[in-house]
């Protein structure tokens, strides 16, 4: 370290000095960190240095003074950290490119030089690991340096404070751009009716700039307060956040979501800079900037406002200097944005999934017996298809559409495939655990009671799908064989059904997973086009197809808009979902890899179907066996299914539930104190009851 300060010529600006200092302070790896590898030590070693040395302080003063003043600083403020213009889409592409090529380094501007300094991805964590006051003394030291009498002013602090003002009406012209994006307007159309407040904050950066400017020629003591311009910042966050909230009841889309988000990201910045560059004190901080949390940090010191100001925006450019290419913490930023959208869609729809008493138990038995009894058919479908012996990608073409129009016509019926329930459900408890959340904690009786409700249904629906898809397609089997003389399935192809169901022999519960993934799938499909059907208005623009006008009528076109708005989501969840399931295994098969699926209702009639085929002269230990793989892949299918259906759901509200043994204590009281109505729901309450209840709510 003292070599490398004993090498710094003051007048040079090249920055290869530099990078060897930052090579000294900066720790090695994290698995070869050793305690005198601390970087906070080297920090305060390289600052004794320099109090001991005021020459080479004031050396290093002038050496970083000069690369100042040959770069511009304009895009390290206004570019850094900052979502660009281009697009969801351009932008991840970008990034992944740059991830294996990085573009070329220009050394005209100051931002790629940090990109020089600081080349390593981790560099912001050893950077906030250095406490602020161990920064400020460093600084202090090289500020405060005593230069030497022939010595040259320098502009150092005018540089900066030109590029500060510089981003300051770059973003703002950005701020004013995306503001009066077509999107957003269209998310937001009262803002048409009153002047924007985005075109109304950038005349007010103008005229403080301008007057900022007359400050600065000594024109005028100090310029006004920016009040006006935060009030009208103020204005831009609100309508931000109105049509995020907005997004909850009429959808989003990508291109909104990442607007949005490169809107709120340089109002933020905006607020920063204004900040850093007021001189008359009044300007309150940027809510983003906890300065009463960084003044804990100083151990006991006092520092300026807009000391802590400018370390917080220093490290904040730094990690995202550091992370400008990095594409999860992206498609996390824009994405959870969008899933909590989607999502909501979803626990909406999921409400219809959980039955509260027993007569709604009653009626999800019922339609989840209808779906059963439809699978019994799809079922013998598939096993006549595969007789066809079609080539590969047909046959898989013909496997999906058996699935997704059977699937969509449970939809349509009005039934219930009990394994679709667990994506939709998990979406409603996320949400009430979100809604649960008063800052006090969570209430884990109300969730506890909830997760009970959707704990039966989803025991009642699988009952329904099951009881009903074994007798029907047994009565199939039957049948055919009283009509043809022969059996549907010959013995070996039942003895394949069979082994398809085997938990031990067989991949059966490895595929029920796949299954399951394909349900938690299905159900963010559903979620999307629901969103999409909001977003777009749907119905509206059903409603202005002429032809379809000419065809079914101005009533009938009414409500045919209004049933595609309301169930787009679930007519396409269940037509993706039988794509899914029958293109698996044909594109195992065509990979070579061990992919397919079991579902737990197909496998109840296959068993069924394999009963007939052999006659029933099976060992009871085969039939025991099959009835426990048909259990176990019901169970897995659930639990998948569920699993990543609530870990996304808590995921894009941002809610971490680290107390599940307080949930199960819970869920063990209900069921000790009331077994009956923990597995069949609270008896049924006289309808006038009922109806006194919603009136007094």
């Amino acid at each position: 370290m003292l070599a490398i300060l004993e090498r710094i010529d003051p007048d040079s600006d090249r920055i290869d000095l530099l990078v060897d200092l930052v090579d000294c302070l900066r720790p090695r790896p994290r698995w070869v960190w050793q305690r005198q590898d601390d970087p906070v030590q080297k920090v305060r070693t390289l600052t004794q240095l320099l109090k001991g040395n005021p020459a080479q302080a004031w050396a290093l003063r002038r050496y970083i003074t000069t690369l100042l003043e040959n770069r511009r600083h304009t895009s390290l403020y206004s570019d850094i950290g900052i979502l660009s213009n281009d697009g969801f889409v351009t932008e991840l592409k970008r990034r992944i490119a740059y991830r294996f090529l990085p573009p070329a380094l220009n050394d005209l501007y100051l931002s790629d030089a940090l990109n020089q300094v600081l080349y390593r991805e981790d560099d912001y964590e050893w950077i906030r690991a250095v406490p602020n006051h161990d920064w400020m003394e460093l600084f202090d030291v090289i500020a405060n340096a005593p230069p030497p009498i022939d010595a040259t002013p320098d502009r150092a602090r005018y540089v900066t404070l030109m590029g500060l003002l510089d981003a300051i009406r770059t973003l703002s012209c950005r701020i004013c751009a995306l503001g009066l994006e077509p999107r957003l307007v269209h998310s937001y159309s009262e803002i048409e009716d009153f002047d924007s407040p985005f075109l109304m904050q950038n005349i007010e950066v103008n005229d403080y700039l301008d007057e900022y400017a007359r400050y600065l020629d000594g024109k005028i003591e100090q310029p006004e307060p920016a009040r006006h311009l935060l009030v009208m910042l103020d204005q831009c966050e609100e309508v931000v956040l109105k049509i995020r909230r907005g997004a909850m009841s009429s959808g989003t889309s990508v291109a909104l979501t990442y607007l949005l988000v490169a809107l709120q990201q340089s109002i933020n910045r905006l607020h920063k800079l204004l900040y850093l560059v007021d001189v008359s004190g009044s300007l309150p901080s940027a809510p983003t900037v906890d300065l009463e949390a960084m003044a804990s940090r100083q151990e006991g010191l006092v520092a300026s406002g807009k000391r802590l100001a400018a370390i917080a925006l220093a490290e904040e450019l730094i990690e995202a200097h550091n992370t400008k290419y990095e594409v999860r913490g992206f498609m996390r930023d824009n994405v959870d944005l969008l899933a909590r959208n989607v999502t909501e869609n979803a626990s909406r729809t999921g409400e219809h999934y959980i039955a509260e008493s027993r007569r709604d138990l009653r009626h999800m038995f019922t339609a989840s017996a209808g779906a059963g009894f439809i699978v019994g058919f799809m079922a013998m479908f598939k096993i006549m298809l595969g007789y066809l012996r079609t080539a590969p990608l047909v046959e898989a073409f013909l496997f999906s559409m058996n699935y997704s129009l059977g699937f969509i016509l449970v939809h349509v019926l009005h039934f219930t495939i009990a394994t679709k329930q667990p994506a939709m459900t998990a979406q409603r408890i996320a949400a009430s655990l979100h809604r649960a959340d008063n800052g006090r904690g969570l209430d884990v009786d109300s969730l506890a009671e909830l997760v009970n409700k959707v704990f039966r249904t989803q025991i009642v629906a699988v009952l329904g799908n099951v009881l009903l898809a074994f007798p029907v397609a047994w009565a199939i089997a039957v049948g055919y064989k009283a009509i043809n003389g022969s059996h549907i399935v010959d013995p070996a192809k039942a003895h394949h059904l069979l082994h398809d169901i085997d938990p031990i022999h067989s991949p059966a519960l490895f595929y029920a997973a796949i299954a399951g993934i394909w349900l938690f799938v299905a159900g963010l499909i559903s979620g999307y086009y629901d969103n999409k059907a909001l977003y777009t208005r749907m119905g509206q623009r059903v409603r202005q197809l002429r032809g379809l006008r000419r065809l079914l009528g101005e009533e009938r076109l009414g409500r045919f808009a209004d049933y595609v708005e309301d169930n787009l989501g679930g007519l396409m969840g269940n037509f993706f979902f039988g794509i899914m399931l029958g293109m698996t295994g044909t594109v195992g098969y065509l990979l070579g890899l061990p992919l397919d699926i079991r579902h737990v209702t197909f496998s109840t009639a296959n068993l069924a179907t394999a009963l007939v085929g052999l006659d029933y002269r099976l060992p009871v230990e085969t039939v025991v066996n099959a009835a426990t793989g048909v259990a176990l892949i019901g169970a897995v299918n659930l639990v998948v299914s569920f699993g990543l259906a609530l870990w996304v759901a808590m995921r894009s509200r941002k809610i971490r539930f680290k107390r599940g043994i307080l949930l199960v204590r819970a869920m063990g009281r209900r069921m000790i104190a009331s077994p009956i109505d923990f597995f069949l729901g609270p008896k049924d309450q006289p309808v006038s009851t009922v109806l006194l209840e919603r009136d007094t709510k």
